[in-house]
């Protein structure tokens, strides 16, 4: 052999990792684009998307690198977003941190469990039907109103419908765990009591400092027996039987009894009315020091409460000379 063919034997394994070396480090520019790596899928199926998506130059080199550093089963799900100068080490790392895109939704106070699902299929651009299942195998044959707490949750792509309703019913469960002192102290009122009033004072008020004013009302009308007469339970109780409900409630609606309906019933309805948010939870377990037993619109987008019949019914009165003035 010549010194000649010598020198390039002695050299060639340099030149190979030279060569290597450039390829899995020397950067390029990638355009913004996102990919979505879904689960189950071989680092030969991501390496072709990486390529489709030119975040990569070739597929081959990206599966090559995975082989030889046996990350294969460290590469993580989710949607990833790239842009500007990355090399093939970079888009490696990137995915095996799990860097992935993070979306948020905000699930609003006061939705029933079925809005909730819609609302959150439709923001986050899925299909209805993998909430329905998905709350199914959480909470099985169980009541599923009011176990939801509304919040802005951070969620990552594919979606998981599972695993943001667990995050919703842990949530809650959380709120319920800072209050339970609150809980024993208020003797009877149990988990399930609990979740229907706080249904109750959501549907009721949106105001705040209003909230314990409306968890008194409930608890003072509870403990001498009167009728709750709230209108939003009559509401859910024709929705909970139709399956709908017109939007203005009627006298004749009041009179529609259904076991829901606390003009008809007495006592708490048999099951929350709507998914309620932090503050009425509290709120429902901690009622303010008052005699209050009855509130109607102030027409300020509050309520005026009263202890006796006759408040009461000077300030329905005042209200419905608001009302007319309006009209």
């Amino acid at each position: 052999m010549s010194k000649d063919w010598l020198k390039i034997w002695v050299l060639l394994p340099f030149l190979f990792i030279f060569v290597g070396y450039q390829q899995v480090y020397n950067k390029h520019n990638i355009e913004p684009v996102d990919v979505v790596i879904e689960s189950g899928f071989a680092s030969a199926h991501i390496a072709r998307k990486l390529a489709a998506s030119n975040v990569i130059h070739a597929a081959w080199k990206f599966k090559l690198l995975v082989r030889l550093t046996g990350k294969a089963g460290a590469l993580k799900v989710g949607q990833y977003h790239f842009e500007g100068e990355l090399s093939l080490w970079d888009v490696l790392k990137k995915i095996e941190r799990g860097d992935v895109m993070h979306f948020q939704v905000t699930v609003p106070e006061g939705l029933r469990t079925q809005d909730v699902l819609l609302l959150l299929a439709e923001k986050t651009a899925t299909e209805k039907k993998l909430w329905y299942l998905a709350a199914e195998a959480l909470l099985h044959d169980e009541e599923r109103e009011g176990r939801l707490l509304p919040e802005t949750y951070t969620y990552f792509k594919p979606v998981n419908a599972k695993n943001i309703l667990a995050q919703m019913i842990v949530a809650q469960q959380r709120v319920l765990a800072s209050i339970r002192s609150e809980l024993v102290a208020s003797g009877s009122l149990n988990t399930e009591k609990l979740r229907i009033i706080a249904s109750i004072i959501e549907k009721e008020t949106s105001v705040d400092a209003e909230r314990p004013l409306v968890s008194a009302a409930i608890r003072n009308r509870l403990e001498k027996g009167m009728p709750l007469q709230m209108d939003p339970t009559v509401i859910y109780g024709i929705w909970r039987r139709d399956g709908t409900f017109s939007g203005d409630i009627r006298r004749k609606d009041l009179a529609s009894d259904t076991p829901w309906n606390t003009y008809t019933r007495r006592g708490l309805p048999p099951t929350p009315i709507c998914n309620p948010g932090a503050a009425s939870l509290r709120a429902a377990a901690t009622p303010a020091d008052v005699s209050y037993l009855y509130f109607v619109a102030d027409g300020t987008g509050g309520h005026a409460f009263a202890s006796t019949f006759e408040e009461h019914q000077a300030n329905v009165k005042a209200w419905v000379n608001i009302e007319r003035k309006r009209k």
